[in-house]
Formats: C-alpha cells, sequence, structure tokens
C-alpha cells in the first residue's frame, strides 16, 4: 500500500509492505492489552486511616449501660466524625500481564489501523550532531503540525529525543520498546523505514501462525 513519506522537507508518498501487519484489527485484544498497560501505570498509592491508626484515645467514652446513649467503645470509632474509616483503599498492585502473543498481536493490529487510517509517515529524519528543537519543528511543521505524534526511531538516539520532548502531544520511542498503547494514542507515527522492518519482523504474522 502507499503511505506518506518525509525525507529532506519534502512530503510525498511511498510504496510499504502491510503483509507483516495482519489484514484486520482485533479491537478486543487490542482494548485488552491498552486496559492492561493503563491499569500498570496505577501508583496504587492510596491510603486510608483505620480506627487503628487515627489519632485518639482508647478510652471507654462513657460507660456501657443505663446512660441513655448508644453503646460507644472509643472516640476512634469510624461512626464518629474524625474515626477511623471503614473498607478504605490502602496501597496495592493494579499491575498484571497478558500472554507475550496477544500483546503481539494487539501491537500488530494497533499499527494495522494506523495503515488503514492513513496516520504513518515513512521518515528520513535528520542528522542531529546535537539537541536541536528548530530542526524538530521543522519535521513538524513539513508534516502539518499534528497535534498529537509518535516519533519512531529503530535505536536509542538522545539528541532526536532531546530535539522533540519538549513538543507538547510528541512521544519518542524505538521499535524495540513500542507498545500498543503507544500507537493507539500516539496520533500521526513518524516511523524511520528501519524502525517499521524491526516492528515487522517483532510482530510479523509469520511469528505466531498467521492470527491477525
Amino acid at each position: 500500500m502507499k503511505v506518506q513519506s518525509y525525507d529532506a522537507g519534502k512530503v510525498g508518498t511511498a510504496e510499504f509492505d502491510s503483509a507483516p501487519f495482519g489484514t484486520r484489527v482485533l479491537y478486543r485484544t487490542l482494548k485488552d492489552a491498552v486496559v492492561m498497560y493503563h491499569a500498570n501505570q496505577r501508583q496504587g498509592t492510596a491510603k486510608v486511616k483505620t480506627r487503628a491508626e487515627v489519632h485518639g484515645s482508647h478510652a471507654k467514652p462513657w460507660k456501657q449501660k443505663h446512660t441513655g446513649r448508644a453503646r460507644a467503645g472509643d472516640k476512634k470509632s469510624p461512626l464518629w466524625r474524625k474515626g477511623g474509616t471503614i473498607f478504605g483503599p490502602h496501597p496495592r498492585d493494579f499491575g498484571y500481564h497478558m500472554p507475550k502473543t496477544a500483546r503481539r498481536v494487539a501491537l500488530r493490529s494497533a499499527l494495522y489501523g494506523k495503515l488503514q487510517d492513513g496516520e504513518l509517515v515513512l521518515a528520513t529524519l535528520p542528522r542531529l550532531d546535537a539537541p536541536s528543537a528548530k530542526s524538530a519543528r521543522k519535521v513538524l511543521a513539513d508534516l502539518g503540525a499534528p497535534r498529537r505524534a509518535l516519533v519512531l526511531l529503530s535505536a536509542p538516539n538522545a539528541n532526536v529525543w532531546k530535539s522533540f520532548r519538549n513538543f507538547p502531544g510528541v512521544v519518542v520511542r524505538t521499535a524495540a520498546d513500542l507498545n500498543a498503547r503507544d500507537v493507539v494514542n500516539g496520533g500521526t507515527i513518524i516511523a524511520e523505514p528501519a524502525a517499521m522492518t524491526a516492528l515487522a519482523e517483532r510482530v510479523g504474522t509469520k511469528t505466531d501462525g498467521g492470527a491477525a
């Protein structure tokens, strides 16, 4: 299929072999993967104090019987103002993992969806000997200044990362670190050809019997 291309400041089209990325989007698997990544990002640090942890006296405020008032054991009862909390949240780990094959299929589906929507640009990025926000801004401007963009590299490059990091909505990832959530949330994908080749080898249908 034909996709957008970018080279030396010029936007055009290029042929791209989409066969390794399947023929349809598996929405349920893709949704499960995105939910998993969001769950793994949760800190799980919410904490309330129980009646054993709030400040207060352990003394019984009045005797058990013959006062005309309800029975009370101490002032830290959850029924009282400034008392403890019943069944409140406590620190926990919300993380879990999908099978590796399912994560790979989800990533493949996400990439195929981007191809179908025309949101993939094969880009030859300018060679940067030092961080340059001006060069990064020109690349984005030439591509229509997308509100969200995912810059996809074949290998880590500190200068490219530092050049793009201050632009709102722009994320830089390598092909080895990419996941389905990044693709779904990334907007326009600005990818080096070598990065897409690496992804084709990583998620290609031949690796798991052609299930796509």
